[in-house]
């Protein structure tokens, strides 16, 4: 009866072991972020993390935000928290920002077996790449790219907090507030954020090139550190560092505009302080969550375009979420092919592949589609204005924690469904539809036919 048993329960072993090996790389990415977020969500609700108990969905939610980089938040992460707290909920955002798959395939090489096929399509996946003997060279790098930014900016932060508290807090701060800002994920230890800091030009300046180093991409960063010229760097990494200049100069003059007469944000502040705000708001939401102003309080016209700049996110292969800065350049660069009768897409004087072009079309539009149901599903959940749902609603979506006053006031369905949300933007809105029916290839072509578009 015993041999039975075990014999069934080798089985069941082995079955579950196979069908986890044939899962799809998505599939497992997806399992490898939900796992950590349980996990994450189980230590958070013990008593040694929270300094008054919170229930097992605040608990949940705080570590889907952290996993998924965001930074939203039910509850205040500086007094709810004890220290134990916070270092779990900045260890769940270093994980979730380099991603799991970079520690799992160090930890393969460091024990020195070889990267199976299926693991590295797996890691294909979570480091958006094509080759795979470039697997090793990544994540090797992202790693001591973020460790080597991270602890220059630890120790710079230190000594600017030290003058306003012990070296102990001092030290605890630089490190939360350069993991979260490193890793894009917004998350303060008070609850007015940064806004302490609106006119505090080091701090602002470290943090925001915390959050653009972050979110650039970590294959421009190798790139940058390989290579030594502007003239020799590779196409992709001049357009990334080029697009990402024009967006943040021009979000950063638009903000200043349209908030320079705002009694509730800049107008009282110097213009040096005026400047150094407009500099913070037009950095943060791509895609870092991080505000030195009253998010609520902004103009319409600069919470417009703040989600114009959340939907569009940072670079891929980065710790930013958004449809990403290289599907946003794709999207633009073929509508002016089409404008101009071009039979290609061009960029940097290479032509871009018609698989690539598909690809970012299929991302910006399932993105678009989930942002339509989700601000829908969440005006039919909350009574609040469009504007402040739509923000929250693209915030989620890209991974990117701003708020305009509305997480805290939201019902247990609206909890729930930014919380998929987060999950689904930090997943990716491409892969999380290969999760739900991965495409099959067709042998068979069929006629052409015209259709009537524009």
């Amino acid at each position: 009866m015993v041999e039975h048993l075990v014999n069934r329960f080798e089985g069941g072993r082995s079955s579950l072991t196979s069908r986890v090996l044939k899962a799809s790389p998505p599939t497992i990415l997806g399992a490898g972020y939900l796992t950590l977020i349980i996990l994450g969500a189980s230590i958070l609700k013990l008593p040694l993390s929270t300094t008054r108990p919170v229930t097992w969905l605040e608990a949940l939610f705080t570590a889907t935000s952290a996993v998924t980089v965001t930074g939203l938040g039910v509850v205040d992460t500086g007094t709810r928290f004890t220290t134990f707290g916070q270092t779990v909920i900045a260890l769940l955002i270093q994980a979730g920002g380099l991603g799991f798959m970079t520690f799992s395939v160090l930890t393969i090489l460091s024990i020195g077996k070889r990267i199976g096929v299926r693991h590295q399509l797996l890691a294909l996946e979570a480091f958006n790449q094509t080759s795979l003997n470039k697997i090793r060279e990544v994540a090797r790098a992202v790693v001591y790219f973020a460790l080597t930014v991270e602890s220059i900016a630890f120790v710079l932060l230190t000594l600017i907090w030290s003058d306003e508290m012990d070296w102990h807090q001092a030290a605890f701060h630089a490190f939360f507030y350069t993991v979260s800002a490193f890793n894009n994920a917004g998350f303060g230890l008070s609850a007015d954020n940064l806004s302490a800091y609106v006119g505090n030009v080091p701090v602002n300046l470290i943090i925001t090139s915390l959050i653009i180093i972050g979110g650039i991409g970590f294959g421009v960063l190798m790139d940058l550190w390989q290579t030594r010229g502007w003239k020799r760097l590779q196409p992709y990494t001049k357009l990334m560092i080029g697009a990402t200049v024009i967006i943040n100069l021009s979000a950063w003059l638009l903000i200043w505009l349209f908030e320079r007469h705002n009694g509730g944000t800049i107008a009282n502040l110097p213009l040096a302080g005026q400047l150094t705000a407009a500099w913070f708001q037009a950095v943060t939401p791509r895609t870092a969550g991080f505000n030195t102003l009253p998010v609520e309080s902004l103009t319409d016209s600069t919470a417009l375009l703040m989600i114009v700049l959340m939907f569009i996110g940072g670079g891929s292969m980065s710790t930013a979420g958004g449809i990403k800065l290289g599907t946003f350049i794709v999207m633009f660069m073929t509508t002016y092919a089409f404008l101009n009768r071009s039979d290609d897409v061009t960029m940097m004087r290479r032509s871009v592949q018609r698989n690539v072009v598909m690809k970012a079309f299929s991302v910006s539009v399932i993105s678009m589609m989930l942002v339509i149901v989700g601000t829908m599903a969440l005006s039919a959940l909350e009574n609040a204005p469009l504007l402040d749902i739509l923000f929250e609603v693209v915030s989620a979506l890209s991974t990117v924690g701003l708020s305009r006053a509305l997480t805290t006031e939201l019902s247990t369905a609206g909890e729930c469904l930014i919380m998929v949300l987060m999950f689904v933007g930090r997943l990716g809105p491409l892969t999380a539809a290969y999760v739900i029916a991965t495409p099959k290839k067709r042998r068979v072509r069929y006629p052409s036919v015209d259709i009537q578009v524009g």
